[in-house]
């Protein structure tokens, strides 16, 4: 296992994937030898297709997260120790689209003001007023924030592109009085980690999570909202105050407008705008009475 993980692992750097996907694939492939007890490259597509049925069945992962393990497994059968890979044989699992929950935006006020401490509220208002992922999140620095443009640099994001996003006014006038009440001032991270926020190494992504959880508790919304659902609302809110898809698309990172349009709800003013055809139709007032 430490040779075929060290073959792995060179293989991603060389191809230099992202950290995220390095360390999941990685971690794919352990899981999928300890599911048999043996190591993966004895392994044949058989074992794949009862793998991929046990995370359906046993593990109840969403499709999208079954694609990712298969993904990893094609990735260590075809570029590690080089052996056929069948698209037929193993098919990726069809993906179930689901419309992103929408927060109105006075509820994306009362979520922020839920928060359970005044990191927590910063945190939340910097994704909000960004629309940046929590991985994007974590790794700001300070030199990211650009006060001078009215800009936050996001480096390195999915696909380890670069891009600015706008500063809001109130975000930067929130971070600085964050930043006048602390103790001790951070020198690299925006929001470093550590139990006291002090530490030489960023957040993780689960404090993140936390931080929109324990706001959604107590604000009464537990059900409908994680991290991602204030990226979600920043699109949405964007569309709905006369952004253009292509600005909205810009601001999000994506390569594709396709991935815009799945990250967009249909804003609701643009469905009062749309017309139902039911409405152009000439019926008659009364409908006659059978006998």
């Amino acid at each position: 296992m430490t040779h075929l993980r060290k073959m792995m692992l060179e293989e991603l750097e060389r191809r230099n994937y992202a950290q995220t996907t390095i360390d999941c694939y990685i971690q794919t492939v352990e899981d999928f030898a300890r599911y048999f007890r043996r190591p993966p490259n004895e392994l044949t597509p058989e074992h794949i297709r009862e793998y991929q049925a046990y995370l359906f069945r046993e593990r109840k992962l969403a499709a999208s997260t079954v694609t990712q393990r298969l993904a990893a497994l094609r990735f260590f059968y075809t570029r590690t120790i080089k052996k056929a890979w069948s698209v037929a044989d193993t098919p990726y699992p069809k993906k179930t689209r689901h419309l992103p929950s929408i927060l109105s935006p006075e509820e994306v006020a009362h979520l922020i003001d839920s928060s359970q401490t005044q990191f927590h509220r910063i945190v939340l208002m910097t994704v909000y007023a960004t629309g940046v992922r929590r991985s994007e999140l974590t790794r700001l620095q300070i030199p990211d924030i650009d006060s001078r443009r009215m800009v936050i640099h996001i480096r390195g994001g999915k696909g380890r592109q670069d891009r600015d996003v706008m500063l809001s006014p109130r975000l930067l006038k929130a971070l600085r009085d964050y930043w006048r009440g602390l103790k001790h001032k951070p020198t690299e991270w925006l929001f470093p980690g550590g139990s006291w926020h002090t530490a030489n190494h960023p957040i993780t992504l689960k404090v993140v999570w936390n931080a929109c959880e324990k706001a959604a508790q107590r604000a009464g919304l537990q059900n409908r909202v994680h991290p991602h659902t204030l990226r979600h609302c920043f699109a949405t809110h964007l569309l709905e105050n006369g952004a253009d898809l292509r600005t909205i698309q810009v601001l999000l990172g994506h390569h594709d407008l396709k991935e815009t349009t799945i990250d967009l709800h249909l804003s609701q003013r643009h469905l009062n705008a749309t017309a139902s055809p039911l409405d152009s139709l000439k019926l008659k007032d009364k409908v006659p009475q059978s006998d």
